[in-house]
């Protein structure tokens, strides 16, 4: 995948928001499965009037079947003539032609060097979940967790910090062929709002496969009162998935904004971004 843009052709960068409960994530898949991706690119042949061509996005995150976005990023590579003849009258169309759980909120040239994907420096997710016995309010149910079991906050924000900075989260992830889970944790707190909603804010350069629902049951165990507050770090140091620690379910996970340098760092993060990690003192022999 390159960074550089192929002749003759404009990269343009997508701001968008989803909601994701009724999508099989947001990558396209075969069957015929309904995914945010294939929604808007779908819509975009359409408006364009490109008939058989897929212009085909890169996204700043794949999210899961479920999963929701607020502050989601991709970006395409469109041919220079498509461009200039559809850039003022682009989102509009999209938002006519677009269903109404994704909206597309802005369109513009990205500067030079600029990857959807690789360009990212963070990704800020939220996990929304209530404990009130009576249950989760009706207008909020597809975006916050019902935890039947009380939360002291204090406790999850306490075992929390241990898991803060670089490590491998391997305990915290579904593992994949080739892929590091050498992640860098930087923010990981929970706040109980006036309305009893408990909102885990979750940061970090990257996440692996299922790290920000994985973490989230953990903490959830700790604040129930079912483990101590060293436990979560105890699974961290194991690096091997415990059957205790459960993923929760992806509707209470946000995607909500994903950060990017300076125009002129782009191309040194998108290098860094592409490099195999490996923590200090984890040689190669």
């Amino acid at each position: 995948m390159s960074d550089e843009v192929e002749p003759g052709f404009v990269r343009v960068r997508l701001d968008l928001s989803y909601d994701g409960s009724a999508f099989s994530g947001w990558a396209k898949q075969a069957g015929g499965r309904r995914t945010v991706q294939g929604e808007i690119e779908d819509a975009l042949r359409t408006v364009t009037r490109s008939r058989e061509t897929t212009y085909e996005l890169t996204v700043a995150g794949r999210t899961d079947a479920g999963v929701h976005a607020r502050g989601q990023v991709a970006h395409v590579d469109l041919p220079e003539g498509l461009w200039a003849e559809h850039r003022e009258k682009l989102l509009k169309r999209l938002a006519g032609r677009l269903p109404k759980d994704v909206r597309v909120w802005s369109l513009r040239e990205a500067p030079s060097g600029f990857n959807a994907r690789f360009s990212a420096v963070w990704r800020r997710y939220a996990y929304r979940v209530t404990d009130n016995p009576g249950g989760v309010d009706p207008l909020l149910r597809s975006h916050v967790l019902w935890h039947d079991w009380p939360l002291d906050v204090g406790a999850m924000n306490e075992a929390a910090r241990p898991l803060l900075g670089e490590h491998d989260f391997a305990a915290y992830c579904k593992k994949r062929d080739g892929a590091t889970t050498i992640r860098t944790l930087q923010e990981l707190s929970l706040a109980r709002g006036a309305d009893g909603v408990i909102t885990a804010t979750v940061r970090a350069d990257a996440f692996c496969h299922n790290m920000v629902r994985s973490l989230i049951g953990a903490l959830l165990f700790v604040g129930d009162g079912h483990r101590g507050p060293d436990w979560p770090g105890k699974v961290l140091a194991a690096g091997v998935r415990d059957s205790a620690v459960h993923v929760v379910r992806p509707h209470g996970l946000t995607l909500e904004e994903v950060g990017y340098p300076a125009d002129e760092l782009l191309a040194a993060r998108n290098k860094e971004a592409r490099n195999r990690r490996s923590l200090p003192g984890a040689g190669c022999c």
